[in-house]
């Protein structure tokens, strides 16, 4: 279904009345104007929504698993950290010894994947300082602690917890009286509240220690080895429809070989889940793609329990032997694929298969013998060879079909939105009749508004979509509104898209790789994004049904493309020389071939410039977006020509046209994505999207010709003379989105307004020939489009109120910058 929206305003009838805590807009007269009508058909019948179309995205990135959701108090608690080239990992960080202690891996290691042990001395001890501040403990919980030991002559371990103003608990003494490893456990009641505790273990005599644990015991629904309490009731609140895990880069990148090659286990390997389950002193461990160690501890079963224990999907992500997120590499070994296929369908007769099977019988023996029932599962992510992935793929989904032919394989569409490798992907899935394709894109808030229709025009009887991750790139509530206006458009088309998820999900604000995300969080607190709460307010109130509406107004405007130019690079050093603007009647509205000063460039970026040889230069190859800009921001209809030359670095260079401000500009990245990809993005306060993408490279040391032809909202590029591409940005970032949604059960009609814009939307509803009652449940998000959720202040939050002046016809005012949700009931 299409529809024709538009910059909308609400009014208020002479009858109707609002009532609510906080918000009270004044009644409007009977002559004022409405600027938007939205009009309901509730006799037609929209596409049906499955329960599980909205869920959530967990991927180990910022901290997510340990020191997160994990409850694992204790950091490196099996020295099993994998030193990194910047050393900023070694098998004792977050460990301090006081004495003598050595971390050893020879043959009286605890077991063959657990391979480090500390060796320590008689009389010393160690201390661990947890993440973030420490280890936090609150006063009145009691914490288990717990450790692998083993003393060939005895030896008595005294356990404490502490921090700079003293003990926060009465210390415990352990026993070892074993030459054989033995788990020892001990139990803390803390005495007091601290978020900069330390747990220390001391030992008497010569001991070996290993798998050091410190739990809650308070852990969500009060599982052993289970997840933070406060975070993953912020996953419950949600109601998922389906969790997908484990990631995400985690799953395609780094070695796909097997953990026992002595040359492997201390690198980064892509996520396997025979990894990840059984006793946890047994489990792998793993250098993380993001940049640090995971322990595995919340493995696979884990993420089971909490889909099942949160009502969800189960929907797990398996390697393809395609790397993505950059690496971009096809593994060639035949037997090693079929591994991993027989890996995989081992994963699923885990799930499901009964206690009987080989796999299912681990399952119970962890503690569930009912299967899971996984109908899901996603092979590869974000792989940028779609012909090379999708010649493995196809070896999944025949093995896969073949034994479970009730499992729905989905496959994906690379890295983007759009471009080269993005049409490639879909042709492959599109013509092999796969059930579900993954897209997966990040831009800005302008993009989401502009793009409510992308899936309109899908084909109805190709292969459903699921958006497994998706951000407007901020936290702020301008961000929340976009998505909001954004997720109109997915519910309109629940025919075609029929999964959805927010990526990623959290962030320890100490240990952040990505902004933005879902839920953030420290060692002490958790607080929910302003994004977050437009997903709950959309995932709690879905509906089972589109009832089909229009909503029509003022078209807004756009002028041609105008602002300055600019110069920039990204970790790369490069040249530029001979720029040259021209308007579109050849007048020469800039040149600089820099043979004297630079004084016509304004320097709105990091980096290191200066003149060298008649060219200006960027010298800095670590620094990111280190733009100059010249010119005049009104400039429109102009011809900007440069010379440009790649001297070091990673990427290539940057030519901006268009600058409005150092958050709002186009540029044209060629040789960015680590000199893969060349491609024309816009940033709007700071969000970009990319418009137009071709694979290729740049050349260290050749000079190229660039020309960027800008004619209205036309942009034609050129490289060397020859016509590189172009683009058309003409589509108007809409601020008014609805969708109509009929909750069959209640009877409810839930309509769904987003408001994204400075100013109040009056809007005359007509619902038809509904029978509805004169009282609506209102929930409204409201706030400043720059309000941002913090630890200590939450600026955007659901505000509930009742509205009576409901009737088949009647006016609403929806706020300015609002998301609001009327739930109306029948007569």
């Amino acid at each position: 279904m299409s529809r024709s929206t538009t910059r909308l305003g609400l009014g208020l009838g002479a009858s109707a009345f609002l009532l609510t805590a906080g918000l009270v807009p004044a009644p409007a007269r009977a002559a004022d104007p409405t600027d938007y009508t939205l009009t309901v058909d509730p006799a037609a019948r929209g596409a049906t929504i499955d329960d599980t179309m909205y869920g959530v995205f967990f991927e180990d990135i910022n901290r997510a698993a340990d020191g997160g959701l994990y409850a694992e108090l204790v950091q490196n608690r099996s020295f099993e950290y994998a030193p990194d080239d910047n050393r900023s990992y070694t098998p004792l960080t977050s460990w301090t010894v006081d004495g003598s202690a050595q971390v050893l891996g020879d043959a009286g290691r605890l077991n063959e994947r657990n391979r480090s042990y500390l060796s320590l001395g008689a009389g010393s001890s160690v201390t661990n300082s947890g993440y973030n501040t420490g280890v936090r403990v609150e006063q009145g919980r009691k914490y288990d602690f717990s450790v692998w030991a083993r003393a060939e002559g005895g030896s008595t371990l005294t356990v404490s917890l502490e921090d700079a103003d003293g003990t926060l608990a009465t210390a415990r003494r352990v026993a070892v009286r074993t030459k054989g490893w033995a788990r020892y456990r001990a139990t803390f009641t803390a005495a007091r509240t601290s978020s900069v505790g330390r747990l220390r273990v001391a030992s008497s005599g010569a001991a070996a220690l290993d798998m050091v644990s410190l739990f809650p015991r308070d852990t969500y629904r009060h599982e052993p080895n289970g997840l933070r309490k406060d975070l993953a009731e912020k996953i419950a609140a949600l109601k998922p429809g389906f969790v997908r895990f484990p990631g995400g880069c985690l799953v395609n990148t780094g070695s796909m070989q097997d953990y026992s090659e002595a040359s492997n286990w201390q690198r980064a390997r892509s996520y396997q889940w025979k990894d990840t389950i059984g006793p946890v002193e047994q489990r792998a461990t793993n250098a993380n793609f993001w940049g640090y160690n995971q322990s595995y501890g919340l493995g696979y079963y884990e993420y089971f329990r909490l889909a099942e224990d949160v009502g969800a999907m189960p929907l797990p992500v398996v390697p393809a032997l395609v790397t993505g997120c950059g690496q971009n590499r096809a593994v060639v070994d035949d037997a090693l694929l079929a591994r991993h296929v027989q890996d995989t369908l081992d994963l699923i007769e885990f799930a499901n298969g009964p206690v009987t099977s080989t796999w299912g019988a681990k399952r119970a023996r962890m503690g569930h013998p009912r299967p899971f029932r996984l109908t899901h599962i996603e092979v590869g992510n974000e792989e940028n060879l779609p012909a090379e992935f999708f010649a493995r793929f196809e070896e999944f989904r025949a093995a896969i079909e073949a034994k479970y032919p009730d499992v729905t394989v989905i496959s994906n569409s690379g890295p983007d939105d759009s471009g080269p490798t993005f049409d490639a992907a879909w042709q492959l899935n599109r013509d092999a009749g796969v059930d579900m394709v993954d897209e997966h894109y990040y831009n800005s808030p302008q993009w989401f508004l502009q793009n409510n229709d992308r899936y309109d025009s899908y084909d109805r009887g190709g292969p459903k979509v699921f958006l497994g991750e998706y951000a407007s790139q901020g936290n702020a509530f301008k961000n929340g509104l976009a998505e909001a206006a954004y997720m109109t458009g997915l519910e309109r088309n629940a025919d075609v898209v029929e999964l959805a998820s927010y990526a990623p999900l959290f962030a320890n604000e100490d240990y952040v790789q990505w902004r933005p995300d879902l839920v953030w969080f420290n060692n002490h607190a958790s607080w929910n994004s302003a994004n977050y709460e437009v997903q709950k307010l959309f995932m709690t109130n879905v509906g089972d049904r589109v009832v089909p509406s229009t909503a029509t107004g003022t078209p807004s405007l756009q002028g041609p493309i105008a602002g300055a130019v600019g110069l920039s690079t990204w970790a790369t050093g490069a040249a530029y020389d001979d720029v040259r603007v021209t308007g579109a009647d050849g007048a020469t509205l800039l040149s600089d071939d820099f043979s004297g000063d630079a004084a016509q460039w304004t320097h709105t970026g990091g980096g290191s410039w200066s003149l060298q040889d008649g060219q200006y230069v960027q010298s800095d190859t670590a620094a990111e977006n280190t733009m100059v800009s010249a010119g005049d921001p009104a400039w429109h209809d102009y011809d900007l020509r440069v010379k440009a030359t790649k001297k070091s670095g990673k990427e290539g260079f940057l030519i901006a046209f268009g600058v409005k401000d150092t958050g709002t500009y186009y540029w044209w990245n060629l040789g960015g994505w680590n000199n893969t990809r060349s491609a024309v993005e816009q940033a709007v306060d700071g969000g970009k999207s990319t418009l137009i993408s071709q694979a290729g490279s740049v050349e260290t040391g050749r000079a190229y010709d660039v020309h960027v032809k800008v004619r209205g909202r036309q942009v034609t590029l050129y490289l060397d003379g020859q016509e590189w591409g172009g683009f058309t940005d003409d589509k108007p970032a809409e601020p008014f989105r609805q969708v109509v949604t009929r909750d069959e059960k209640s009877g409810d009609l839930i309509v769904k307004v987003v408001n994204a814009q400075s100013s109040e939307a009056r809007t005359a509803i007509d619902l038809g020939r509904a029978k509805v009652a004169s009282r609506a449940r209102v929930t409204t998000l409201t706030a400043a489009p720059d309000a941002v959720n913090s630890e200590t202040a939450t600026a955007v939050a659901p505000v509930t109120s009742t509205f009576t002046g409901v009737a088949r016809k009647f006016t609403y005012t929806f706020p300015a910058n609002s998301v609001t949700f009327l739930r109306i009931g029948r007569k």
